[in-house]
């Protein structure tokens, strides 16, 4: 398995042609070039262009540099993964987010609505909540239930 470093630069001016030389003979290849403009005063920013939305389950860190885990809503992720493991509905799923005091990222009560619509959200982070050790303290209890 190939992998593969990244460095990002910052520009202030004009890309000198020996900094593109001097990457190049490193071993590294350009793949993407970032533009932006100022926009002029009467032009309004397009609909979602500056509102990416931050997935549930992270937050932007105390330095802005990156998304880490937030503990809360992790937790909530945890709770709805393992419901859904044990094949319950998701009126049952959200009621018992609800009772823990669990709520969306916008403040409001999970409705089975809300928990359909984790479902790809829970299908990206899966591997890596499958993989930790609070993960395993649950699998562990849920299976002599069984």
């Amino acid at each position: 398995m190939a992998y593969f470093e990244r460095v990002r630069d910052v520009v202030s001016g004009p890309v000198a042609d020996d900094v593109m030389r001097q990457r190049r003979a490193a071993g590294w290849q350009l793949v993407s070039l970032e533009w932006r403009r100022e926009l002029p005063d009467q032009e309004a920013p397009r609909a979602g262009v500056f509102a990416e939305e931050i997935p549930y389950g992270l937050k932007i860190s105390d330095d802005c540099q990156r998304l880490e885990i937030d503990p809360n809503e992790n937790q909530a992720l945890l709770s709805m993964m393992e419901m859904l493991v044990q094949d319950f509905p998701f009126s049952t799923i959200a009621s018992d987010l609800n009772e823990k005091g669990f709520r969306t990222r916008s403040g409001s009560r999970w409705s089975p609505v809300a928990i359909f619509e984790m479902i790809p959200r829970l299908i990206e982070v899966g591997p890596r909540l499958f993989s930790t050790a609070e993960w395993e303290k649950r699998r562990e209890k849920f299976a002599r239930l069984v």
